[in-house]
């Protein structure tokens, strides 16, 4: 399997599925972590996602665990040609820097970014935060330099609004800044705000590689989530069990099983697939913690949905 698409206006041509490596170092030690590399690299895939924040927020972390793993990985297997590498910078919990754009801020994050991943430069870049602490012209102005001097190929945005992506769109075409040419939005079956409507509309006008993240809502889009069963121990289930375990969530469970069934396919795969039909989606990030997990995900590249499935499953959403 070695489908690509044009990964918006960049140049790039990336998988369909993007390998989140945001597990790094968190519920994936170093040997799960190479195996869930090999086995995304055997299965096709060529882009990897990461940032200076993974992860943090495990006790005894202190940042970079994720790009530090993904580097040893790299010099131990050998690069990909047409691997693409993605990082973020800037986000608040990173003891790396401050949060925010400012330029000791993104000269910090990207030169140790380098370093942890053993590269010279990094394919896109994600201003990982908006920050509303500096006008947009002087983040872009700081986050230009760095792609002037070939340490980053082309600059992306993650949590931004919609209002804000296009104000840094206008700024950077009026001073001739580097653009914002990938968007990292927060978006699945059950989470649209920040994506449909004005992000979509933005996004697929400007031709903007859109790959959104927590596409399988930490876990409930896949199925071992099921009324009346318990919940598994998992790092994440307390914060699902608020935010989905209801009659939306069991509803979208319904009518992902009937797709499923449908095609033989798993709840992951069919959430994922309605995801690369969907405008301007490019490449879904989803993380994986066993070589199965990567060959079940990696499995919706193949899978396409009817128009009425995609229907029914965005209705089933909103």
């Amino acid at each position: 399997m070695s489908i690509r698409r044009e990964f918006g206006s960049t140049g790039l041509e990336v998988s369909p599925l993007c390998l989140g490596g945001n597990v790094f170092g968190w519920t994936c030690d170093e040997e799960a972590s190479f195996a869930v590399l090999d086995a995304y690299v055997e299965a096709g895939g060529n882009f990897i996602d990461t940032a200076t924040v993974y992860s943090t927020w495990v006790p005894g972390n202190v940042g970079g665990e994720s790009e530090a793993i993904i580097g040893r990985w790299l010099k131990s297997r050998g690069r990909p040609d047409d691997l693409v590498l993605a990082t973020k910078v800037g986000y608040p919990g990173d003891p790396h820097m401050r949060a925010g754009l400012d330029a000791e801020n993104v000269r910090a994050g990207i030169e140790g970014s380098l370093e942890r991943l053993g590269v010279d430069s990094v394919e896109v870049y994600y201003a990982h935060k908006d920050d509303e602490s500096i006008s947009l012209e002087e983040a872009l102005t700081n986050l230009d330099a760095l792609k002037q001097e070939g340490l980053i190929h082309h600059l992306a945005a993650s949590n931004y609004t919609p209002g804000r992506l296009a104000e840094a769109l206008a700024v950077s075409d009026d001073k001739g800044l580097a653009r914002f040419e990938a968007f990292q939005p927060h978006f699945n079956l059950l989470e649209r705000a920040e994506y449909q409507g004005d992000g979509e509309r933005i996004c697929v006008r400007e031709h903007i590689a859109v790959a959104p993240y927590f596409t399988l809502a930490r876990g409930f889009l896949t199925g071992k989530y099921r009324p009346d069963a318990e919940l598994p121990a998992t790092p994440r289930a307390g914060g699902i069990s608020q935010e989905y375990l209801n009659d939306r969530g069991w509803a979208m469970l319904a009518v992902l099983d009937e797709v499923a069934a449908a095609h033989d396919a798993t709840l992951a795969q069919v959430s994922l697939a309605w995801l690369m039909q969907y405008p301007g989606v490019v490449s879904p990030i989803a993380s994986a913690t066993s070589p199965d997990q990567v060959r079940d995900i990696m499995g919706a590249v193949d899978l396409v949905l009817t128009d009425d499935e995609f229907a029914r499953l965005d209705a089933a959403g909103r």
